[in-house]
């Protein structure tokens, strides 16, 4: 049965974070928010705990965290690009015996000019993509730890950019940044696939998701004139598109997909505008076939498996 219809959650375009947690208690409940002080992910970081979440913010600047997020979250180091900071922090937080209730891979960089980090992986597929996939098999026994929780991976509509591109993962042949792009966001999304698939027998469910056009520091790469170009703003930075959203309403679909009880039979599908999103080959919104396609899941988990050493499943 394919599951990537809408719900008609009753939520939309203009749903912000606070919105979706009317009515949601979350005294108790532990969520980990990557990047969760910048951006989508401070709004994600402050709903959660205005409804009563305990969130931990692990953060690549934890100094500059700490001042973003005050006493509204804890603070721990983390480097998505560099696998042995992933593996230290895992390793604190299992030593603290805690369980998760919601992780969400929200911190990511875009359209960054060629990077390389690790042993020469291309910077946006690691740190989107394998630092996540590193940090959540490393994380299982705390996702597993007291029923299950969710795990939310932030896609986005750039996944249209570019399917995985199975004979040059690394972008050895000539590098594109938007195509980079693409291929991670696609990746966030067949993570989400094929987490969901080994992961809902021990309570663990899965989802990916497009949180809107937002104007975050995640847009630090791109040039002003590149994003005039786009037709985002004008040549004053005031913002042109009328499809954008706040950051408050940036943060709503993932605070949906990590909470939301519309949520509790479906996973492994993709989200937008705080609902399921339709499938599409067009312009429409909605996900491409082969972002949700369950054998590239299952592929693309084997060879992130091989690249980083890490599997929960192996």
């Amino acid at each position: 049965m394919n599951a990537q219809h809408k719900l008609g959650s009753g939520f939309g375009h203009d749903t912000t974070a606070d919105d979706v947690l009317t009515g949601i208690d979350l005294t108790g409940k532990l969520a980990i928010v990557t990047g969760g002080y910048s951006g989508l992910g401070l709004e994600t970081t402050k709903a959660l705990a205005k409804a009563g979440a305990h969130v931990v913010v692990p953060a690549r600047r934890p100094e500059v965290a700490r001042e973003a997020v005050g006493e509204l979250a804890e603070v721990d180091e983390l480097d998505l690009g560099d696998l042995d900071s992933v593996q230290a922090f895992a390793d604190r937080f299992l030593a603290s015996g805690r369980s998760i209730d919601i992780l969400i891979d929200n911190a990511a960089i875009m359209a960054c000019p060629e990077t390389r980090v690790g042993p020469g992986w291309e910077a946006q597929f690691a740190t989107n993509h394998l630092g996540h996939f590193a940090l959540v098999n490393r994380l299982w026994p705390a996702l597993t730890a007291n029923g299950g929780g969710r795990v939310v991976s932030v896609s986005s509509t750039g996944h249209r950019r570019s399917d995985i591109r199975w004979d040059d993962l690394e972008f050895r042949l000539g590098y594109e940044k938007w195509q980079a792009y693409g291929q991670a966001k696609t990746a966030n999304v067949l993570f989400a696939v094929q987490l969901d698939a080994l992961g809902k027998d021990s309570g663990v469910r899965a989802y990916a998701l497009h949180p809107g056009g937002i104007l975050t520091p995640l847009q630090r790469h791109l040039p002003k004139q590149e994003m005039v170009d786009l037709g985002w703003i004008d040549a004053d930075g005031n913002l042109l598109s009328p499809h954008f959203k706040t950051p408050e309403q940036g943060a709503a679909t993932q605070v949906w997909a990590a909470t939301s009880p519309r949520l509790d039979e479906v996973g492994g599908v993709f989200l937008e505008d705080c609902d399921v999103a339709e499938v599409s080959t067009d312009d429409a919104p909605g996900v491409r076939p082969y972002a949700i396609d369950p054998t590239s899941a299952e592929r693309l988990w084997t060879v992130s498996a091989q690249l980083t050493g890490v599997n929960a499943f192996g």
